[in-house]
Formats: structure tokens, sequence, C-alpha cells
């Protein structure tokens, strides 16, 4: 019998170099389309040569979707997590697990900042394969993403941390109710000895975890005994520092604010600067989805956007982003697969809008209109600024870039060049 990994990307890249053995795996991939093999003594095979009852395991790539004919016909389908959890058992460090709609990574990286003279690693969605991290360590903090967790049936965590669920990856999980089935999913597997911190709605889900819910962020920094002002960063990033501090304080009893207010924030995600003439524009490239985009908006409230939106929005609908933009001081402009969309939504609410199509020219168009007053001055600051403008796409990329980076490294660039 043989053992089998599902596509060929970073994480089964990472068994296979690393778990091969002397017969290596079977790898399946599209991309495949003959026989051959790789490096580490493992055969690479087109998706049709998938024979499942010669196969004894088969772990998914985890943006691997149920709708793959490789998956439907698996009869041994575990994910990354439970084969690590098969190997090591009871040897494998304790492991925090951090999911949600928005804030996973960034919140994976505050609670490495303040675990990492604990000994622990940090890996998972977050970029690092659990095959690449160091099984001697005593923490392994792993921001996991609802793929995976949709596949994990035996792993649970020490400590489950979730970030708010909103409606994302629909058209991979087929609608909401899965996608937040996939997130809830570890509840019902964690044992006494467990802890989950979660949203309030989800106070009530079944688990024999010991739950510790939120509803915003003073109830985080109630528990964690801090003040909020001792707290470095704004709306959204508050949650995900709190939700480290939380992490923390349940691992160590203690809440090293001063330490966390040292994390600096990775680029693409609200990312400020300002352009030739003083004003402010904001890179929030990484919003890919709506809720991400509504926590931007929210972090403005008050001054007038200049809103760039638009890309691949995954078959999710974006009416609740424009319910949340009513009533407020913004323009929207539109570019990306779904600017008709975002049109038709922006005149239904009476939002104005300028259909673009481009991300340069957006930028255009918003140089054109931000009614610049030359507040910038020596001394001034943010809040004397009564303009913003804000790309938070609320949609993916990838139907007119090759990632949101470099979407991020466009938009910086059309700037430059006014």
């Amino acid at each position: 019998m043989r053992k089998s990994l599902f596509g060929y990307g970073g994480t089964t890249r990472a068994i296979a170099k690393n778990f091969g053995g002397e017969d290596g795996w079977d790898i399946y991939d599209d991309k495949f389309s003959e026989i051959s093999g790789d490096e580490w003594g493992n055969t690479l095979l087109p998706p049709n040569l998938f024979v499942p009852e010669k196969s004894s395991l088969e772990i998914p790539s985890p943006g691997f979707p149920p709708s793959h004919e490789l998956v439907k016909n698996a009869q041994n389908l575990i994910s990354e997590y439970d084969y690590f959890y098969q190997i090591y058992g009871d040897k494998m460090p304790f492991t925090v697990w951090i999911s949600g709609t928005n804030g996973k990574t960034t919140t994976t990286k505050m609670t490495q900042h303040l675990l990492a003279r604990y000994g622990s690693v940090m890996g998972g969605n977050v970029g690092v394969p659990l095959a690449d991290l160091d099984p001697n360590a005593k923490i392994w903090v792993l921001e996991t993403s609802s793929f995976t967790l949709h596949y994990t049936n035996a792993a649970t965590p020490g400590i489950y941390a979730l970030l708010p669920i909103t409606p994302d990856h629909l058209s991979w999980h087929g609608d909401f109710a899965e996608y937040e089935r996939a997130k809830l999913k570890p509840l019902a597997m964690m044992g006494e000895n467990t802890v989950a911190i979660l949203p309030k709605i989800y106070a009530e889900a079944a688990t024999k975890a010991k739950v510790i819910s939120y509803e915003n962020e003073a109830d985080l920094a109630r528990f964690c005994g801090v003040n909020l002002n001792d707290i470095a960063f704004k709306t959204p990033f508050l949650t995900d520092a709190l939700l480290a501090l939380a992490i923390q304080k349940i691992l160590l009893d203690r809440c090293d604010a001063r330490l966390l207010n040292g994390f600096v924030i990775e680029g693409n995600k609200l990312e400020e600067f300002r352009d030739a003439r003083g004003r402010i524009w904001v890179n929030d490239t990484k919003a890919t989805n709506i809720d991400a985009s509504i926590q931007a908006v929210k972090r403005y409230e008050g001054k007038f956007l200049h809103l760039i939106l638009g890309g691949d929005d995954k078959g999710v609908d974006m009416r609740p982003l424009f319910e949340a933009l009513h009533g407020t001081k913004v323009q929207i402009y539109a570019i990306g697969s779904n600017t008709d969309k975002l049109m038709k939504l922006a005149g239904e609410f009476k939002i104005p809008a300028v259909k673009c199509e481009f991300l340069n020219v957006a930028v255009g168009e918003i140089d054109k209109n931000f009614k610049f007053d030359g507040a910038v001055k020596a001394g001034a600051n943010d809040e004397n600024l009564d303009e913003i403008a804000l790309l938070s796409p609320a949609a993916a990329s990838l139907d007119q870039f090759g990632s949101y980076v470099e979407r991020g490294d466009e938009f910086k660039k059309a700037i430059l060049n006014l």
C-alpha cells in the first residue's frame, strides 16, 4: 500500500522532503501530465492514475477543495495536523491554534512575539509547514485555516483562539454554514484540560474545553487585566493584540503589554504613507473579504474616504459591505472582475461611485478628486486631515494580479508616479 499526497505546494512538499521514508510518497497534482520523480525519491503522477484501493493514506494540500476528484475518491483522507498528531502522539509540542476570518496572521505573529523567549515556534498557514517545525520546541503557534480544519478529525489544540467569523471562501466551502462549521469543528474534539477563547456568540458551543468568551476588546482587556490605553495598537489590530495577550496569560499567567507594543505590523495591512503632497494613502490590499474592509472603514470613522473596492469576491454577497458604508462619508472607486456588481450596489445604496476597472485608473481618479487643503505643515498630525485614500478591496486579487502583495505594490507605484 502506498502513501499519497494531493497537490505539490508548500505543505505537501515539506512532508515529501522530511517524511518520505524508504518508499517515498505518491504525489498527485493537476500540473503533472506524466509519471516522474522529485529530488527526494517521491513519485509524481497525474490525478487520473490515483487508485484509492492502493493507497493507505492521503493528505491534501490545505487549498485542495472537497469537490476535487482526488478528494472525493480518497478512502483514508487526513489533514496535515492529523498526520503529525499520529506521528508525535504525546511527544507533540503544546499547540496553540489561531483561526477566524480576519486577523489570524497578525494574532499568530503577535503571539509568537510574546512566546518566542519561552521556546515557541510559529507555523501553519502563516508560511511554515508543520513538517518544517522543530518537534522539540515547547510550543507550536499555528495559524489555522478553515481548509485545514475541514480535513482535521483527530488533532486538537491545547489553546484555540478564535477571531470573529464572517463570510469568506464560500466558493470553497459551498456556503457560510459550512465555513462556520469548519471554524468551530475543533471545539467538539477538545478535552477538559484545554482552553478555547471564543466570540461570545459561540460561548455555548458544545465542548469540554474551558471557554473564555468575549464580545469586544473591553472584555479581552478585563480578562488580561490590562488597560486599553496601555496597548499601542488601534482597531482592528487591537483585538489581535489582546488575543495574543490572553494566550500569554493562559500559558504563563502574565501579560507583557510593553513587549507586545514593540511588535511591528506587517506591510500590506492598513499600511499608511504620504504622497509628495502630504496626502495620506492606505494600502490595505490584504483585505480580501468584506469584514476586513468594514474594519478598515471603522478605523477611519469621521474621515472622508476615497475607497478602492473590487476584485474576485469568491462568490460572497457584497451587500453587507454596502450596508456598513451607507451613511458614511465615502466615494467608491470600483475595480476588478466584480466592477459591475459594485457599481450596481452603489447605485442601489445611493453611494457615489466611479467605475474604474483598473487600479491605476482608480488612483488617477482619486488624485483628481482629493480635495487636499494644505493641512500638512510642520507639527501637523493625521487627525487634522479630513480625507483618506484607502485601498481595501474586500476581494481577492487573482483576477488581475499575481497576489495581493503585487496589488499593493502596484498601488504604491501608481501613487509614486502621480
